[in-house]
């Protein structure tokens, strides 16, 4: 049991230049004990409100130097303040707050919110167990106008679908990773790595891209990159959902219509997803 959307921000000032951390946390609790269950009685229960409570402290005083490390705190609190817990685990999600630059210059209190993808981590830890984080990135929107393709597919008697070798490849992308156990990392440094890993997996050399001959193909590339370059993560996974774009026919309109007005397909929409891991 536990305390779901607790949402808070987070201030932090020095002299005039100020620093904000918009979260939203999620926190679980399992007791040594079900008696609350079995037999209705609370004496063990810490009541979500309580949850609430200490998390909401534990920002006042330790601050979130990363989420990584708030989710880390949290965990540390439980386990160690309360001998009933047997289990805990923290979901920690930003709301993407970025300073706002005019003229190239870095505003001291002013920001903007920037839908490019949102952070999040989880922190999880049995009692006498390691603490294991992990880390991700989810409604990353990518979209791609060429070097997209898909032929070569089994087909039968059900098949409707035309072969592609020039299509945009647009996408919705989760994608989570393991630190496996916790260790004193650079979150941030490495959650930028890898976000950087991701685009430049997706779209290829910024002069002429790189063929995607599938979205499973797109997935795989993504992950690899990943593993071959961010030594610290040890799964990988990811989910990119798919948006589709036709062409309209622009016959009736006495125009000829090469690709330059489409129309996305809003649902069904195609899904892949793999996890990947070390050996």
């Amino acid at each position: 049991y536990g305390k779901n959307t607790i949402k808070f921000l987070r201030l932090h000032r020095e002299g005039k230049k100020h620093f904000v951390k918009e979260v939203e946390v999620c926190t679980h609790l399992r007791l040594t004990s079900a008696q609350e269950y079995l037999e209705g009685n609370n004496s063990l229960v810490i009541p979500t409100d309580t949850i609430k409570n200490i998390v909401l402290v534990l920002a006042k005083k330790n601050g979130i130097p990363t989420l990584e490390q708030f989710a880390i705190d949290i965990c540390n609190h439980f386990m160690t303040t309360f001998c009933q817990v047997a289990y805990v685990k923290t979901y920690v999600q930003e709301v993407p707050w970025q300073r706002l630059h005019e003229n190239g210059v870095p505003h001291v209190h002013s920001f903007i919110c920037v839908p490019d993808g949102i952070r999040f981590c989880e922190a999880e830890q049995c009692r006498n167990g390691p603490l294991v984080v992990f880390a991700g990135i989810k409604d990353l929107k990518l979209m791609k106008t060429t070097q997209s393709g898909f032929e070569g597919f089994y087909k039968n008697e059900h098949t409707t679908l035309p072969e592609r070798h020039d299509r945009i490849l647009c996408g919705e992308l989760f994608c989570k990773w393991s630190y496996g156990e916790c260790k004193d990392f650079d979150f941030d440094c490495i959650w930028n790595k890898i976000r950087e890993c991701i685009l430049e997996a997706f779209s290829g050399p910024p002069d002429c891209g790189q063929y995607s001959p599938s979205y499973q193909k797109t997935v795989n590339c993504i992950q690899m990159l990943v593993l071959s370059k961010v030594s610290q993560v040890q799964i990988i996974e990811v989910v990119l959902n798919n948006t589709f774009y036709n062409v309209l026919d622009m016959k009736n309109l006495g125009l000829t219509n090469d690709k330059e007005v489409l129309i996305p397909v809003e649902a069904p929409y195609g899904s892949c997803a793999c996890t990947l891991g070390r050996k």
